[in-house]
């Protein structure tokens, strides 16, 4: 079992940053794939930002590559998403997510039915 705590979100202006802090607790290991994951009122959930535990490899959406950078402090068993450069666009409740299997993180990370523990969310807005 794994638990997922988020916090970090809020509201901010277009151009402004937050930074979103995910802490896991349970049974951690290594090598783990675990990522961000957004939705927004009316659609469907995306996959933003992910990272290879293991590695710290990192992988992004294209809508967000160059603003957002995801890291980790595997001391901590916590995952951070810096969020900068934010715009209107980026307004959704975000979820951390994990993934036992750090194995194909790069091509697991976009699919939300990879993932089998989240967090309980937390929300962004970005005013214009």
């Amino acid at each position: 079992q794994v638990q997922l705590v988020e916090s970090g979100g809020g509201s901010v202006q277009a151009g402004g940053s937050l930074r979103l802090t995910c802490a896991a607790s349970g049974y951690i290991y290594s090598s783990h794939c675990m990522g961000w994951f957004r939705q927004a009122p009316g659609k469907e959930r995306e996959g933003v930002a992910a990272i290879d535990t293991g590695d710290g490899s990192g992988y992004y959406a294209d809508s967000v590559k160059g603003r957002f950078a995801i890291s980790l402090d595997n001391a901590k068993n916590t995952v951070y998403l810096q969020m900068n450069s934010l715009i209107p666009e980026d307004t959704a409740t975000y979820y951390c997510a994990f993934r036992y299997s750090g194995r194909n993180c790069y091509i697991a990370w976009r699919r939300s039915s990879e993932f089998g523990y989240w967090g309980q969310g937390t929300q962004v807005t970005v005013s214009s």
